[in-house]
């Protein structure tokens, strides 16, 4: 069985599974906030194969970053999927909307809003990060990180 194989069976009743070889890990947190803090811990997430519930471009740069090697989506948005066909990051999804949705259903979610101009992951990166730090400090209505979890088909 192959690592995104693998992946894909680790995401059941997780948001987001990575497998390279004998190594497993598996996040249970909302939107972009696993692959955040993985790689502020540092974690070499090079050559790992992913499985994520849903990949808005936000994610999408984070998983370009971090350099897996491929990514399976249970549900991705337009600009993730260009993104991901730009960076030459294999992928493959269930289902494609045209944007994620934020929590309370108004409109784009904000993670995916803010990168939305953004062409290159380490910018990308760079955005999300200032963005988290303002959501964490008040400085915006927008949800955070949470908000990518509704989509339209």
């Amino acid at each position: 069985m192959s690592d995104l194989e693998r992946a894909k069976e680790g995401l059941n009743g997780h948001t987001i599974c990575l497998v390279r070889g004998v190594d497993v890990l598996v996040r249970d947190e909302r939107g972009i906030a696993p692959m955040m803090e993985l790689l502020a811990e540092g974690k070499d997430l090079i050559g790992f194969s992913a499985a994520d519930r849903v990949v808005g471009k936000a994610a999408a740069m984070l998983f370009v970053k971090a350099k897996i090697k491929e990514l399976f989506a249970e549900t991705i948005s337009r600009s993730a999927a260009e993104f991901l066909q730009n960076s030459g990051l294999p992928f493959s999804y269930r289902t494609m909307t045209e944007y994620i949705v934020n929590r309370d259903g108004t409109g784009r979610c904000p993670m995916e809003n803010a990168v939305l101009l953004c062409a290159d992951a380490e910018g990308g990166y760079r955005i999300l990060k200032e963005k988290l730090a303002a959501l964490k400090a008040g400085q915006n209505g927008d949800r955070g990180n949470g908000s990518r979890y509704f989509f339209l088909w």
